[in-house]
C-alpha cells in the first residue's frame, strides 16, 4: 500500500513524503542502492525504499518453505550477515529467519517471481545451471532466467554492476555529475551467438532482459523505471 506521507520510527523528527526519482539514491534503511519510488525527508536528505518504509512484520518465501522471516532494523548478532539472494553484506534493515539463519535485504525479499512486459518474460530462480549473461559463470546467487532459456542474469551480478557504476554518484548532490556516470550496461553483457546479426539480436534481447532485472533489483519493477534504464543502455 502506498501513502503520500508517513511517519517512520527510523526518522521520527520529520515526516517522509512519497516521491519518484529517476536518479539513484542510497536507502538509509537497508543501505542498498535504489531508484524510482521512495519515501524522502527533504530536510535531512533521508531516503527509504518503499519496501523498507512499509515492510511486512513477517513473511514466508517460496524458496524457503520451512522458514519464517521476521523484519529487523539491524542485523542480529555481532557476525557479518550475507543476503542469500544477492550475496551482498547486510548492514541495515533485513528479513531474518531465526531457525535457519537466512537473511534477505527487503528489496531482495520482495523480488517479483516473474517479470513480463509482453515481449520478454523472466522467472526468478534460486539456482540455475545456465551461465550468467554478465559473468559467464553458473550457480552463484538467485537468478532471473528468460522463458526461452537463452538469457540468465545473477541478481548478485546486476547489483554489483550498478554499485560499481554508481558509487561515484551516490552522496553527490549534482544531477549534472550523474550524467557523466551513466552505467555502460551494454558493454557488460556477454553473447555467445556466432554470426553478427544473431549477436546483435542476442545483445538487444539480453539488454532488454537486463533492464527489467535492474528495475526489480533497485526496488521498483515498473515500466517507467525500465524505460529509464533502457535510456542508459542506449547511451552506453
Amino acid at each position: 500500500m502506498k501513502y503520500s506521507e508517513i511517519v517512520h520510527y527510523s526518522h521520527p523528527q520529520h515526516k517522509l513524503r512519497f516521491e519518484y526519482s529517476e536518479f539513484p539514491f542510497k536507502c538509509d534503511g537497508c543501505k542498498e542502492v535504489g531508484i524510482g519510488s521512495r519515501y524522502k525527508c527533504t530536510v535531512c536528505d533521508f531516503d527509504l525504499h518503499m519496501q523498507c518504509a512499509i515492510p511486512s512484520p513477517a513473511f514466508s518465501h517460496s524458496f524457503y518453505t520451512k522458514c519464517s522471516f521476521q523484519f529487523f532494523s539491524r542485523p542480529p548478532g555481532d557476525k557479518p550477515r550475507i543476503c542469500n539472494a544477492c550475496e551482498r553484506e547486510v548492514t541495515g534493515f533485513l528479513y531474518h529467519c531465526k531457525d535457519c539463519g537466512f537473511d534477505l535485504h527487503p528489496c531482495c525479499a520482495k523480488l517479483p517471481m516473474v517479470l513480463d512486459d509482453g515481449e520478454i518474460k523472466l522467472y526468478l530462480y534460486r539456482k540455475v545451471s545456465a551461465s550468467c549473461q554478465k559473468c559467464g559463470r553458473k550457480g552463484r546467487s538467485w537468478s532471473y532466467r528468460s522463458s526461452c532459456k537463452n538469457y540468465n542474469l545473477h541478481v548478485a551480478c546486476v547489483k554489483d554492476m550498478l554499485v560499481e557504476n554508481w558509487q561515484g554518484y551516490l552522496g553527490e548532490k549534482s544531477v549534472r555529475k550523474f550524467d557523466t556516470r551513466i552505467p555502460s550496461l551494454k558493454n557488460t553483457l556477454l553473447t555467445r551467438n556466432k554470426s553478427n546479426s544473431k549477436a546483435k539480436k542476442g545483445l538487444e534481447m539480453a539488454g532488454l532482459a537486463l533492464q527489467f532485472v535492474v528495475s526489480a533489483v533497485l526496488g521498483d519493477p515498473t515500466s517507467l523505471i525500465a524505460g529509464v534504464v533502457g535510456t542508459m543502455i542506449s547511451k552506453a
